[in-house]
């Protein structure tokens, strides 16, 4: 058996028109937003009741997709810290190649985007940061340089 992709990853954020503005900022595309709920959504998740709208955003040309939800039912629950470290288990990051991070950066601060560190030259290869973008999501950019 061998896995045929990685189709997305989800990611629970507070405000979904404002993760949708943040993301689609940073290059990607809204594929679909729609209502969840019914018996089988809360079988998934295991959530009894769930209801909740999802927003699918797609890399234009490129494969990758992230799955944006908000809870309406059960609401979403904010852990502990609400602004975890980049030590915490759990989904970590995600992580994006871009062409300008000095620019992406300035287009997302805008939107809420925070450093988590500072920008940072790895050897003659890489310009990388952290950064925080809705709902206290961590993301990564990348530079190529060389």
């Amino acid at each position: 058996m061998t896995i045929k992709r990685m189709d997305n990853v989800g990611i629970v954020v507070d405000d979904l028109d404002a993760a949708v503005a943040f993301f689609t900022e940073l290059g990607m595309e809204p594929e679909g937003r729609m209502p969840i709920e019914g018996s089988w959504a809360g079988d998934v998740v295991g959530l009894a009741g769930t209801r909740s709208e999802v927003a699918m955003m797609r890399i234009p040309n490129a494969p990758g997709r992230l799955e944006l939800v908000t809870y309406h039912h059960p609401k979403a629950i904010t852990p502990e810290p609400a602004i975890t470290p980049a030590n915490t288990l759990g989904l970590h990051r995600v992580m994006f190649a871009v062409d300008d991070l000095e620019g992406t950066l300035a287009r997302l601060r805008p939107h809420g985007a925070e450093l988590v560190g500072e920008v940072t030259r790895y050897e003659d290869s890489y310009l990388l940061c952290y950064l925080r973008g809705p709902s206290g999501i961590i993301l990564a950019l990348a530079e190529q340089l060389s």
